[in-house]
């Protein structure tokens, strides 16, 4: 059984017929070709598919098609704007804070959440933001020091 679903996705506005039992990770993925969010654990443990979803991460291999109508998703190629990449894309490339890369896509998009909420985190902080999200390959030192160098850059650009 299919259901329609209306809601905005990477800012455009989306009516899309769905079954009920898809999750919003493998409509992105096989219905939008949005391939940005992985498949880690397929249980809401690893993050690697963390898409904003109302201004908030979510983990979406949790979250059903039919719970999208009338929300706004957003995903790691909505990030990016005219072609130009979003500040944390570029702190993440700039302090080599990706390795194999399946764990960056949602390791920045909860990273973009975490800094809309509190634009100067300390590295407590921001280890805490990100705890959700596992990375196999860099550690977290990396991927620490971009969150910082991204949060330094977004109020440069605020002042």
């Amino acid at each position: 059984m299919k259901q329609l679903i209306n809601f905005k996705l990477n800012g455009e506005e989306v009516e899309h017929y769905a079954p009920l039992n898809r999750t919003l990770l493998k409509m992105l993925r096989e219905d939008f070709d949005l391939t940005g969010a992985k498949e880690g654990c397929g249980a809401g443990e690893c993050g690697a598919c963390t898409v904003i979803m109302d201004g908030v991460a979510v983990n979406s291999c949790l979250v059903l098609a039919a719970e999208l109508d009338g929300r706004e998703v957003t995903t790691i190629e909505g990030l990016s704007m005219d072609g130009k990449l979003d500040p944390l894309q570029v702190a993440f490339v700039n302090e080599a804070a990706l390795q194999c890369g399946y764990c960056t896509p949602g390791m920045i998009m909860t990273a973009k959440v975490l800094l809309k909420n509190n634009p100067q985190p300390s590295e407590d902080e921001i280890k805490e933001g990100i705890s959700g999200n596992l990375c196999r390959c860099t550690g977290y030192k990396k991927i620490i020091e971009a969150i910082q160098s991204a949060a330094d850059k977004y109020q440069a650009e605020n002042e």
